[in-house]
Order: C-alpha cells, then sequence, then structure tokens
C-alpha cells in the first residue's frame, strides 16, 4: 500500500516530480531545523536572559538589513540561470554565476570598508536602547558585521541550488548549520556565564563555514560545469542581471523596511524586552510559514522553465493544488492560535508572557502571508513584478509611520507592528490574484502584463 501511495505521489509531470522530492527533502530537513530552533529559543533565553535576548534578535535584524545591498542579483541570478538551463546554455548559466559572484565580492568589500568608517561615530547602546553590556555590545557588531560580509558571498550557493529546483540542498546546509549551533549554545551553557560576545562570535562563525564547505564541494563536484572563475566574469551581464535584479532590489528593500524594522520598532517603543514575546509569537506561528515557504519555493524556478515552454496548463493545475494545501494550512493556524497559551508555557515556561492579540494578529500576518506567498512566487518566476514593486513602495514608505502610530499613539506595543504589516499584506491579497488569472487566461494587459 505505502508503495503504492510512493509511486501515485512521485508520478505526474516530470518538473511536478522534481518539484515533489525536493519538497519533501525539505519538509523532513526543515523539521529538523524547526525542533533545533524550538529547542534553541529557551537555552538561548537561559543563557542570556529575555532582555539580552531581546538585544541580541534586534541586532541580528540590523546585521540582516545588509542583505539589502546584494541590489537583486541574488533574484536576477536565480531567474537568468533558470533561463539559460532550461534552454541548455551551460556555459551562459556559469557566466551569470561568475559574474553574480564577481560583483557580490566587490559590493561586501565596499560595504566592510564603509561600515568601518561610519561604526566609529554610531552608539550602539542607543540604537539597541540599552544601558547595559555597552562595550561587549560594540565588540560584537564589529565580528558580526565582519563576518556576514563574508557570507554575503558564501551563501550564492543557495541561489544556484533554489534556482536549480533543489531547495532539499539548501535546507541540508541550514540544517547543519541549525544543528552545531545547537551544540555550541549547550556547551556555552555549561562552560561560560552569558556572554553575547561568545554567542554571536560563535553563531556568526558557522554561518560562514558550513556553506563555504558547500560552496566548494559542489562546485568541484555536481555543479562543476557551472563553477565561478574569472574568465567567465562578464561585466557585460550585470545590465542584464541588473534589469530584472534591480526591481527585486527595490521590493527587497521595502520587505526590508517592512518584516526588519519591526524589532527595532518595538525596542524603541516599549523596549529590547518587548521583543522577547513578539519573537515567540512569530516563531511559533512562523512554522506555518516555514512549512508553505519549503512547498513554494521550488514553484519560483519551475515557474520560470514552464513559462519559457509555455506550459500554461501545469502552471494553472499547481496554482489550483496550492490554494486547496493554504487552506488546510488556515485551519492548522487556527488551531495553534486555540492551543497558544498552552504552547508558550510548554515551550519557554513562564519566562515570557505573550498576550493573546498579539497571538491573534501574528495568526492572521502567516495565514495571509502564505496565500500572497503563492502568488507572489508565480509572478517573480516569470518576472512580471511592475505591480507587486509599485505595492512595495506604498508599503515600505507607510508601514514604519504606521506601525509606530498603533504601536505608540494607541497604545497597542507590540500587537500594533504587527498588525501594520498585516495591512500591507492585504493589499497584495487583493491584486495578485487578479494578476495570476489574467496571466494564466492570456488576458493580461498594460500593466498586469508587466
Amino acid at each position: 500500500m505505502i508503495k503504492n501511495v510512493l509511486n501515485k505521489f512521485f508520478s505526474g509531470h516530470q518538473r511536478s516530480v522534481k518539484a515533489k522530492k525536493h519538497i519533501l527533502g525539505s519538509l523532513f530537513l526543515k523539521g529538523i531545523s524547526i525542533l533545533i530552533s524550538l529547542i534553541l529559543v529557551p537555552l538561548t533565553i537561559d543563557y542570556l536572559n529575555p532582555t539580552r535576548y531581546g538585544i541580541w534578535i534586534t541586532l541580528m535584524s540590523v546585521i540582516v538589513w545588509f542583505n539589502f545591498f546584494d541590489v537583486g542579483l541574488g533574484n536576477g541570478l536565480r531567474n537568468k540561470f533558470a533561463i539559460a538551463k532550461a534552454e541548455g546554455k551551460d556555459e551562459l548559466a556559469r557566466k551569470y554565476i561568475s559574474t553574480t559572484y564577481a560583483i557580490i565580492t566587490i559590493i561586501s568589500i565596499t560595504i566592510f570598508v564603509l561600515f568601518f568608517i561610519i561604526n566609529q561615530f554610531l552608539d550602539w547602546g542607543k540604537i539597541l536602547n540599552t544601558s547595559t553590556d555597552v562595550e561587549e555590545v560594540e565588540k560584537l557588531v564589529f565580528i558580526v558585521f565582519s563576518v556576514f560580509c563574508l557570507q554575503f558571498i558564501v551563501k550564492l550557493i543557495n541561489v544556484v541550488f533554489i534556482a536549480d529546483q533543489r531547495p532539499a540542498m539548501n535546507s541540508v546546509i541550514n540544517t547543519t548549520a541549525s544543528l552545531i549551533s545547537l551544540i555550541v549554545v549547550i556547551f556555552l551553557l555549561k562552560t561560560t556565564d552569558g556572554s553575547l560576545l561568545y554567542l554571536g562570535a560563535s553563531f556568526s562563525i558557522i554561518n560562514l563555514i558550513v556553506p563555504f564547505i558547500a560552496g566548494l564541494w559542489f562546485f568541484n563536484t555536481s555543479y562543476k560545469k557551472y563553477k565561478p572563475a574569472f574568465k567567465y566574469v562578464e561585466f557585460s551581464y550585470v545590465k542584464e542581471l541588473m534589469s530584472l535584479g534591480v526591481r527585486f532590489f527595490i521590493m527587497q528593500g521595502a520587505a526590508l523596511i517592512i518584516f526588519m524594522t519591526d524589532n527595532m520598532i518595538i525596542t524603541q517603543v516599549s523596549g529590547p524586552q518587548d521583543v522577547t514575546p513578539y519573537n515567540i509569537a512569530y516563531k511559533y506561528f512562523g512554522i506555518i510559514t516555514m512549512v508553505f515557504t519549503i512547498v513554494t519555493t521550488p514553484l519560483w524556478s519551475a515557474n520560470t522553465e514552464a513559462y519559457v515552454k509555455k506550459d500554461f496548463d501545469w502552471m494553472k493545475n499547481v496554482m489550483k493544488k496550492m490554494l486547496l494545501l493554504w487552506l488546510g494550512f488556515t485551519l492548522v493556524a487556527g488551531i495553534m492560535l486555540l492551543v497558544a497559551d498552552f504552547a508558550y508555557e510548554l515551550w519557554v515556561g513562564d519566562k515570557v508572557k505573550v498576550p493573546f492579540s498579539l497571538s491573534m494578529w501574528m495568526a492572521i500576518y502567516v495565514v495571509s502571508a502564505s496565500v500572497v506567498m503563492i502568488f507572489a512566487n508565480f509572478l517573480s518566476g516569470i518576472g512580471k513584478i511592475q505591480l507587486s514593486l509599485y505595492h512595495s513602495i506604498f508599503v515600505g514608505i507607510i508601514n514604519i509611520p504606521l506601525s509606530i502610530y498603533f504601536a505608540k499613539n494607541l497604545e497597542m506595543g507590540s500587537t500594533g507592528v504587527i498588525l501594520a504589516t498585516c495591512c500591507g499584506v492585504f493589499i497584495s491579497m487583493i491584486f495578485q490574484p487578479i494578476q495570476c488569472y489574467k496571466l494564466l487566461n492570456g488576458t493580461a494587459k498594460s500593466i498586469w502584463n508587466k
């Protein structure tokens, strides 16, 4: 019976079968990663304490902002590589990869030099709204940011995996890093007092070494024909990569404002201690987002390939299945909301209290963001993102003042911050389904076809 079920599941179009295999592999690995993440949260809070944990989370949010400076090249490479591979142009794909590595390296060096100069004038105590551990935080910022500049380069291997519809390999890298991080936290708990410096430096180095080794291995084995090399760097391709990449860059910038400023706003309005319950709720309901991301990620590049080959029937079929799956995830989110208080207590004990209103809006956010993910992956995969670009700019402009208004003026605290984020997502839920319908049925014109 099991064999029959597996044979049925793995039947169908070759593109679908490949996606299913990597979805299953990613789900298994991500399941391990989620479990590790759930274990890490209480251990890390025990090691640091809730306030210092809030400082750590906020600092990491600030560091992640700098992903913005890839100017969309990662997503540009993702689409261009998928198209070149679908057309059997391996040497062109190698040139795209080599050129992207070269540009990202130049950007990373530039960012580090600028940071080294500017950092001398920054007061991280005020930025993170803390008067304790300031000297330690300043040292940590320098170490974490320096290592991040290198991560910026080595993590391009993840883009190649996703572009090649092999996200499970990306999950192998992330799960390995998470497992090593867990071992390190346990070691630190037993051997040191709570140190932001030790924790941050360890996590940063782990997340550098693991993808670096993965890149070395794969570019010398199964991806040898795509291995980046100086002779394949073609700066004339920068414009081609950037033509789509710039639009992704602007959208990434808006997403950065929308999602990565939340912790900073909460820190400034309510204090770093309120970042911790927000982060707990985000991680709890974020399980849905993680799983749904695993399912939809392979579809980006699969849609790119299908669109190049004009396989509209396949794209319509996949869209319908994803929407049915989303309804199931919506039910799961409702159940998670009902048992949230029990889950929090079981997970982190009584050290952190999460308001029900925060849990409710976080659940609404993950459900809304998940359905948008279906349409956004399709539109991004085929490069029809002009409307999404305009939406991103609009939401990026209003998000911070709206978050501050809800959080401070209406005294909603961290709940107000996630409510403001939901407002932006709701707009996507209106226009993106309409655009996808028009594109799949060949009726998209003007802005709907850009």
